[in-house]
């Protein structure tokens, strides 16, 4: 069984909000195959229009039924649960998602121009002191 490295190891900060998720069926538009550790989807915040905001580059690192990091690569994550969110660019942290993210902020997770899921920001961690100290 191949082992996740946790982001936090890898990036050298803590992530920057908690989410809860729900990944939509392939019915409701969704993904055919399972999801596993390591997806790399993009975000858009309810209400935005993609077409003048664009989606914005932040992956989730998803949490076992106890809150830990799921350290299985090769196993799939739950269709609902929780996650750790990463935004991957510094200067968008500053001055974009400082001022939007907030608990109870509900966005999606994108592959392109379709919604994989929907989100809900439940807690802030490190997204305050990441944008002041990350560059």
């Amino acid at each position: 069984m191949e082992v996740w490295i946790p982001y936090e190891k890898v990036r050298n900060h803590p992530p920057d909000f908690r989410i809860r998720y729900q990944f939509y069926s392939e019915e409701e538009g969704g993904r055919k195959n399972p999801v596993f550790q390591g997806l790399r989807c993009d975000f858009t915040y309810d209400g935005d229009n993609i077409k003048e905001t664009g989606i914005f580059a932040i992956h989730p690192e998803f949490e076992d039924d106890f809150g830990n990091i799921f350290l299985y690569k090769d196993l799939p994550v739950s269709k609902q649960g929780t996650a750790r969110m990463w935004i991957l660019f510094p200067e968008m942290r500053r001055e974009v998602h400082i001022h939007r993210i907030k608990i109870g902020v509900i966005g999606y997770f994108m592959a392109g121009l379709r919604k994989l899921g929907e989100i809900e920001v439940i807690e802030i961690l490190g997204l305050n002191t990441n944008a002041e100290m990350l560059s």
